[in-house]
């Protein structure tokens, strides 16, 4: 008998599957449609066990939907625009297309051992000209349709590498790459309105029924309804064209204890202010080179100038309040002012704290608990959740005892009867800005003239290409740089004009691939037949990283292609139900430098024993850090390019899929794959030796009783993978091999039962359960075989196991008929060896028949 060689097995059924074809997707209407699709990479050049995880778990459901008798759809394709491609041109010369393209090559190369049911011919990366020269006729409709514009924002402006930077780029006020200070600029940008998709965006959600909750909650706080008041406090002797400051506050029923005004330092008031105030105009520039994070501004010493200003409380003409330029007030949150609230609010607290701004209590526990210190008298801040009944001490409106919501209602309904200001319903989220200032990104296609104004590229003119013969020798974006490419002619008039030189946010590229794999060689954007019969997604699955901007602009973008005539209504909601898979982890390897800063090591360079971990080549000891996030920096890194030469793919896919439920994190160790290369190899010698076992049948019994086992097996199998308990359909795989190696069943039996075992490891193990069912003789591929069906029938054991226990410990076991009377099952238990011996000769005190579960007899 053959060894399992994995190595020799896994290439020959690979080019099996390409010959046959049988993962190239094409419309049939004879079929259900099944599209599942796993959230595509970035090309960084190594595929990590996470990539390995992510796309076993799409392939079995792809395989298993194959199986089942639907017309599946899995692509694959490369998110391959970006910053770090331009980094590796600044860093190590070349050209960001070169290093992308051949990232791409070895991944590709990485990922095909994995035995991937992906139709290949639909691959695409988001940098092809093809590609973005559809996302730019896309930006086109969107721009008649009014879905983009243009607009001045305040940005965190890199003066070094002189780009624009999202917040998670600005790490202590310094640009991620530079190191520069930040600066905070006011540049024209463009933007797509998804605010005024926020309450759709927000409602759909509760249709979203298979989607994880925890992700609906993470978009809906990100839009972010709030009900609350927005009215205006009237300025003494405010500046011309600054008579009032408007605010909105979610708080009104805080308004009685509001100790000061704080308004943005991009706050029109702000800015001109500072004109005739040059330390204002100190303070501002100090802030604007603060990063414009929220965690940032949260994290930061709070700040303020006092403007001298000062506004009338909207309820008293005689109580008046400071007005302040605070450094954690951001302009584009409301309406770049707030009224502070000291005594329910920490931010507001600290501050006033500072600057000796009074603190008045509106509210205090309902019963407050023992050692409270209200905020007046010294105590923190005082932020109950708004349905908690609290006492109010300075009501706007109404009674003592009120909740929050109630008397949030009451204050607006208040202010609203006496001119006060209006109730309105405002969302956190702001309009999508995609501008970016560098190279390696889709051309924004519109050209700016003199006479015209921004015009757009006629589309007979797409795509717009980058320019090949750039240079990155010095900071800022090369398209400014590039005369040939920037200075062309206006598609308008024809006079001399500019192209629009900033690119596009990547998250562009990536809220519309989804929908580009159901036609990639399409000369428009979709072809709608196509996008009518794939769409929506199946089944998505990716990183809980992704769940907001991703997936939300996703959702925005699928809106407005609708709108514009590149998708059917029913793509709204682009998929039916996301899965979010758990990391996979391993344990970090740190020594220590002459200077004490840690010294990470990889794992295939540490030798682990008993007594602890030690460098191979030096045996010097190393400290094993608990399992974490695999990452790069912490050299923590599983090369499954190795896992498969050691192992073989399946024996990695397994794994992966085995060793926990997929939304948790699973930690990669060299025991789990030993073991689960081991199981691989037991199947394999099993299954040979069952297809060498001459034909008939063993005795009624054994044969019966293995082939109800196959019947539940297929039962269980089915439910763990129709339900995402992917480790659970594994674990009853163990269980149904160890029933088909014990079982006495006759050869034919046996070879059913084993057939069986093929088909149901074939999503997880596809190479071996190709190989398994050619040696039993199935016909054709197992990839293409209907997926097996459980027979009710078979399901209903007629004769049931009891176990046995004396005194409380289970000694033996018993087999009856399921429907045996109580009497004759405590017959058979007395009857067996084990109660026999302990008897010896003497009667039970008792006998308890559990009827189906258990008997125990008390001697």
């Amino acid at each position: 008998m053959s060894r399992y060689s994995a190595a020799a097995i896994e290439t020959k059924w690979q080019e099996a599957w390409t010959d046959a074809g049988i993962f190239r997707a094409s419309r049939s209407e004879d079929r259900p449609k099944y599209y599942v699709l796993e959230m595509f990479p970035y090309p960084s050049g190594r595929i990590h066990m996470g990539h390995v995880r992510n796309y076993t778990m799409g392939d079995l459901i792809a395989r298993y939907k194959l199986a089942t008798g639907h017309n599946v759809l899995h692509p694959m394709g490369w998110d391959a625009f970006g910053m770090p491609a331009e980094n590796a041109a600044m860093e190590k010369g070349g050209h960001p297309r070169e290093w992308t393209y051949s990232n791409i090559a070895d991944m590709r190369e990485q990922m095909k051992p994995l035995g991937l049911s992906i139709d290949w011919s639909r691959e695409f990366a988001t940098c092809d000209p093809e590609y973005y020269g559809q996302q730019q006729a896309l930006f086109i409709d969107f721009l008649e349709k009014g879905l983009v514009y243009r607009k001045n924002a305040v940005v965190n402006w890199d003066p070094v590498d002189m780009t624009v930077l999202a917040n998670e780029q600005v790490e202590n006020g310094r640009g991620w790459r530079s190191g520069a200070l930040v600066e905070r600029r006011e540049l024209t940008q463009w933007f797509f309105r998804i605010s005024d998709f926020a309450e759709d965006l927000l409602d759909a959600l509760e249709g979203l029924d298979d989607w994880p909750a925890k992700v609906k909650t993470m978009q809906a706080n990100w839009i972010g309804r709030s009900r609350g008041l927005q009215f205006a406090f009237d300025v003494i002797d405010g500046p011309e064209g600054h008579g009032e400051i408007e605010v909105y506050t979610t708080r009104p029923d805080t308004l009685m204890g509001a100790s000061f005004i704080g308004v943005s330092p991009d706050h029109p008031l702000a800015r001109q202010l500072e004109q005739d105030d040059a330390g204002l105009a100190a303070f501002n520039a100090e802030c604007r080179r603060m990063g414009t994070s929220e965690e940032e501004l949260e994290k930061a010493e709070k700040k303020g100038h006092d403007t001298g200003l000062r506004v009338r409380h909207p309820f008293d003409d005689s109580w008046e309040l400071p007005v302040y330029v605070a450094n954690f007030i951001l302009m584009d949150y409301g309406t770049g002012a707030i009224f502070g609230c000291p005594a329910h609010d920490q931010r507001d607290l600290d501050f006033a704290r500072k600057y000796g701004l009074p603190v008045m209590d509106t509210f205090v526990p309902a019963d407050p608990p023992e050692g409270f210190t209200r905020p007046e008298a010294g105590g923190p801040a005082y932020v109950p959740p708004k349905s908690e009944t609290v006492r109010y001490v300075r009501p706007v409106t109404g009674g003592e005892m009120q909740t929050g919501d109630d008397a949030v209602d009451a204050a607006i309904a208040h202010c609203e009867s006496r001119g006060v200001g209006r109730g309105v319903t405002n969302y956190r989220l702001r309009d999508w800005g995609l501008s970016r200032q560098r190279y390696w990104g889709c051309p924004i296609p519109v050209v700016h003239c003199d006479s015209c104004g921004v015009v757009p590229e006629r589309k007979e003119n797409l795509p717009i290409t980058l320019p090949d013969d750039v240079a990155f020798d010095q900071p800022g974006n090369p398209l400014d740089r590039h005369p040939t490419w920037r200075d062309v002619p206006c598609p308008n008039c024809g006079a001399p004009a500019r192209r629009e030189t900033d690119t596009m946010d990547t998250f562009v590229d990536s809220s519309w691939y989804f929908v580009r794999f159901t036609a990639p060689r399409a000369v428009t954007p979709t072809d709608l037949d196509d996008a009518t019969y794939w769409m929506n997604v199946d089944q998505y699955i990716g990183g809980i990283e992704h769940a907001i901007l991703h997936l939300l602009y996703s959702r925005f973008f699928a809106r407005a292609m609708q709108i514009c005539g590149h998708l059917p209504e029913k793509c709204r909601e682009p998929f039916d139900a996301l899965f979010t898979q758990g990391m996979v982890t391993h344990a970090i390897y740190v020594s220590r430098d002459e200077n004490d800063r840690p010294v990470y090591h990889f794992p295939d360079d540490v030798e682990v024993h008993e007594s602890g971990a030690r460098l191979g080549a030096t045996g010097e000891p190393v400290e094993i850090v608990p399992s974490a996030k695999m990452s790069k920096s912490k050299k923590n890194v599983v090369d499954p390019v190795s896992i498969i030469e050691r192992f073989g793919a399946d024996t990695a896919r397994w794994f992966v899929l085995s060793d926990s439920p997929p939304e948790r994190d699973v930690e990669w160790t060299d025991a789990g794959a030993e073991a689960a290369h081991k199981h691989l190899s037991r199947v394999y010698r099993l299954v040979s030796e069952i297809a060498r076992m001459p034909a008939g049948a063993g005795t009624a019994e054994a044969d019966d009783t293995l082939l109800r086992e196959m019947h539940r097996a297929i039962h269980d199998v089915t439910g763990g993978v129709d339900s995402f308990g992917f480790n659970a359909a594994i674990a009853r795989l163990y269980a149904f091999t160890n029933a088909l190696a014990k079982s006495e069943a006759g050869g034919d039996a046996k070879r059913q039962a084993a057939r069986t075992l093929a088909q149901l490891m074939a999503p997880m193990t596809p190479h071996l359960s190709e190989e398994l069912w050619t040696m039993l003789g199935g016909e054709g591929l197992v990839a293409t075989a209907a997926w097996p069906r459980a027979d009710e029938a078979m399901l209903v054991d007629e004769s049931v196991t009891l176990p046995v226990q004396i005194n409380g410990k289970r000694r033996t076991e018993i087999r009856v008929p399921r429907d045996m009377d109580k009497a004759e099952v405590e017959k058979s238990a007395l009857a067996t060896d084990a109660v026999t011996k302990a008897l010896d000769g003497a009667q039970p005190r008792k006998v308890i028949v559990v009827p189906g579960r258990i008997v125990n007899v008390v001697i």
